[in-house]
């Protein structure tokens, strides 16, 4: 299965407490702080749920 890399480019301060859960959910801490994660349509429904605040790559 693929990966796909997945950033925080942006602060969470300012987002909803259901956005901060799942930016926490994907694994991200701090700011530029990267995660390799399997390429799911989970993933990707959390990922489209913060996109603002992410920035998504793919692994090869």
């Amino acid at each position: 299965m693929a990966k796909i890399k997945i950033t925080l480019t942006k602060s969470p301060i300012g987002a909803t407490p259901s956005q901060r859960k799942v930016v926490a959910a994907l694994g991200l801490r701090k700011m530029h702080h990267s995660v390799e994660l399997e390429d799911t349509p989970q993933t990707r429904g959390a990922v489209k749920k913060v996109t603002h605040l992410v920035t998504v790559s793919a692994v090869e």
